[in-house]
């Protein structure tokens, strides 16, 4: 599961275990982003969402964080991590990627798309007012390697956090208590 984590929420860890339930997956790989290149500016320090992450995740054996991208120097595109990624396991490895509906939306404007869906099949998690079929006609390489995922609605976004904490309000129950913690030691989103 791939993603800014900035900062990770409860959304998040509800897709993860859905996706590990649903697919019968052994683990489910976090793999925050080092510097996304497609948001340069305005993204929380690589380690903290790390970090953050890390946190979030540390209750469930069956999740673990990646440092795969953290540590790469210089701007990170997922082809090259799924490349890194795939030569770091065992041949025949079934790889599958997790990420909202939303997101994989954008999949056409990232570096050799095509190239993504030959490493990786992806599992859309539901969004509200976001699904696959523009994805669908925009690449057609896609069909046959989305899985849509229903997951239980929880309207929760980062950008949402990140302004609810700039303003003041409170975030507890959106995140896990641990990161709410780090984000107040921290002073992230202020």
């Amino acid at each position: 599961m791939g993603g800014t984590f900035d900062p990770i929420h409860h959304g998040h860890l509800v897709a993860a275990d859905e996706a590990r339930w649903q697919f019968r997956l052994d683990e489910v790989l976090f793999i925050p982003t080092g510097r996304p290149w497609q948001k340069p500016e305005g993204v929380s320090p690589a380690e903290d969402r790390y970090l953050m992450t890390a946190i979030a995740t540390a209750s469930n054996p069956a999740f673990a964080v990646s440092r795969l991208e953290i540590d790469h120097p210089g701007p990170t595109y997922t082809v090259d991590t799924l490349r890194r990624l795939r030569a770091e396991l065992p041949e025949g490895t079934r790889l599958l990627f997790i990420g909202g509906t939303d997101l994989l939306q954008q999949l056409p404007t990232w570096k050799d798309p095509d190239q993504v869906l030959e490493l990786v099949e992806l599992i859309a998690a539901s969004r509200p007012d976001f699904g696959v079929d523009g994805l669908l006609q925009q690449l057609p390489s896609a069909a046959g390697r989305i899985h849509h995922m229903e997951i239980p609605a929880l309207a929760i976004s980062s950008s949402d956090i990140r302004a609810r904490v700039a303003r003041g309000a409170p975030i507890d129950y959106l995140v896990p208590e641990g990161v709410a913690r780090y984000i107040r030691k921290r002073a992230l989103y202020r």
